[in-house]
């Protein structure tokens, strides 16, 4: 089944269970779809968002909670943050399995084998690769420094 079914889908079973905080959050992911949909329709496909585009934009959701989780802790507004965390737990189970650090250090040797890279300059095309064939698995950050490691070393 196609993420965007499984989102509906989700969504009329978080309606008839009632659940307040699945819906509204369901309900911000498909929104979220439509805006990006409209946005797109002047671009080339006709503002049909791919598999790969929908990934990218869950992804964004999360690290927007992530970072207002954040900011609530900091400012003393614990039940914000906890709601912030309810949902990147909601918009998570609609991604991809996140890559634990080996399989997220092989990925990466196995890229710069594979495209042959051998100094910092090559790390642009490394980084586009990991994300073509990884995205919304890994996180690209922290996957950045560990290319840039791999690269000088």
């Amino acid at each position: 089944m196609e993420l965007r079914e499984r989102i509906q889908n989700a969504t009329k079973e978080a309606m008839k269970a009632r659940d307040q905080l699945r819906l509204s959050t369901l309900r911000l992911i498909g929104a979220a779809i439509k805006d990006r949909e409209i946005a797109a329709r002047g671009e080339p496909g006709e503002g049909r968002l791919t598999e790969g585009d929908l990934v990218a934009l869950l992804s964004r959701m999360v690290k927007q909670r992530q970072e207002s989780a954040r900011a609530y802790e900091e400012g003393g507004r614990l039940e914000l943050a906890e709601r912030e965390q309810a949902e990147i737990g909601i918009i998570q189970e609609f991604l991809p399995r996140q890559m634990d650090e080996s399989e997220v250090a092989a990925a990466i040797d196995a890229v710069i084998a594979e495209l042959g890279a051998t100094g910092v300059r090559d790390m642009g095309r490394v980084m586009g690769a990991l994300r073509e064939r990884h995205a919304g698995q890994m996180d690209f950050g922290a996957a950045g420094a560990l290319v840039k490691a791999r690269l000088m070393g």
